[in-house]
């Protein structure tokens, strides 16, 4: 029992030594993820602000100067006026503007009847996302408007249908906090199986693991030796992210961290078991890297649902899903962040998290033999 630990420490300080001796592995495991939640934090973002709008005005008066006030009061528009449909459409063929707002010339006398004012909205709709996101800003203007000019005239609004509206989880519509923890799975898919998928490779490459099976350590050994100092690293880019997504983009962590900690830790194991399970397979550091991106970074960008909502991918596709880990840890990490300790969602996804690093570390342990064929 003893002989075991000395072996299962001098490991782990072998390991220890040989990251600190490759700068690469400590960049990988905490540099990496915070550069990456910046790039993404800052650069990715749902929300489509000062859009630029053709306006067209056949009639110009006070009443449409107050509506054309409202566009560029709202932070979603930037109103560009036009003397002519024809100066607006060749603007929009031209991509200097996403739609065009044409005020037709009895505007002004049926502005408030019924909220029914002639008007056109023209949508670029190339990009499908950004055309449904202006007509829903446009609508939600509108009604803003209709309401105001209602108000200031002392006339009734007849509207046949009042919505009030309530936004639960992310009151603001902040985007940032809706991706911030996907970009969390994104960094910790690709620190966790990327290290992993090399150390085993490494090793038979560079001929050490020859001398580590004549010594009298077991695999199992070897395996977490070589697990135990990359899920460090890799849980110290994961609180280096939390703190940057709380501390920078302003994401609520409405849940509880010891919740965060042992879901992370997870995700974490069933990432480097993957790892381990494809350097032990391919013992070659180039193929183990490139299969780890492919199978463990693009399932985790394009189907955990960090992007691509999954409840609107086709049914093969949706059951596609729940063959990777990071479906289950964004599922995780946006509940705890945006809407607290939600027990419903969290065990089911914390138990299917357990499965999955007990397949990956238990086959990764399988297929690795004390030999050298």
């Amino acid at each position: 029992m003893r002989s075991g630990l000395v072996r299962f420490l001098a490991l782990w300080k072998k390991e220890w030594i040989q990251i600190w001796r490759d700068p690469a592995s400590i960049a990988i495991g905490v540099v990496l993820p915070a550069v990456l939640l910046l790039i993404y934090g800052y650069g990715i973002s749902l929300d489509s602000l000062r859009l630029p709008i053709g306006v067209v005005v056949e009639n110009p008066n006070p009443l449409t100067a107050s509506f054309v006030a409202g566009l560029e009061r709202s932070r979603y528009f930037s109103p560009e006026p036009y003397g002519a449909i024809g100066g607006a459409e060749e603007a929009m063929r031209d991509g200097k503007v996403e739609a065009i707002l044409w005020l037709w010339s009895d505007f002004t006398r049926r502005g408030l009847r019924e909220g029914n004012a002639p008007l056109s909205l023209i949508v670029n709709g190339v990009d499908a996302n950004t055309a449904r996101l202006l007509e829903g800003y446009f609508q939600g203007v509108w009604s803003q408007w209709l309401q105001w000019e209602a108000n200031t005239s002392g006339q009734p609004l007849l509207l046949p249908v009042e919505v009030e509206s309530r936004i639960w989880f992310n009151p603001a519509l902040e985007s940032r906090h809706y991706l911030a923890p996907g970009v969390i799975v994104i960094n910790m898919t690709l620190v966790g199986a990327l290290l992993t998928a090399l150390v085993i490779a490494r090793e038979w490459e560079r001929g050490t693991m020859e001398a580590l099976l004549s010594t009298p350590v077991s695999m199992a050994e070897i395996l977490w030796s070589k697990t135990g100092p990359y899920f460090v690293l890799g849980m110290g880019g994961m609180a280096v992210c939390v703190v940057m997504a709380v501390a920078l983009f302003g994401a609520p962590l409405l849940g509880s961290v010891w919740v965060l900690s042992l879901a992370s830790a997870l995700f974490l194991l069933s990432s480097l078991g993957m790892g381990l399970l494809i350097s032990s397979a391919l013992r070659s550091t180039f193929l183990a890297s490139m299969v780890a991106i492919v199978a463990t970074f693009l399932p985790a960008f394009i189907l955990s649902g960090f992007i691509f909502d999954i409840a609107s991918m086709p049914e093969p596709i949706r059951l596609f899903t729940y063959l990777f880990a990071a479906r289950y840890f964004v599922t995780l990490l946006q509940t705890i962040f945006l809407a607290g300790n939600v027990w419903s969602v969290i065990l089911p996804n914390l138990v299917a998290l357990f499965l999955m690093a007990a397949f990956f570390l238990g086959n990764a342990w399988r297929i690795s033999r004390r030999s050298l064929e």
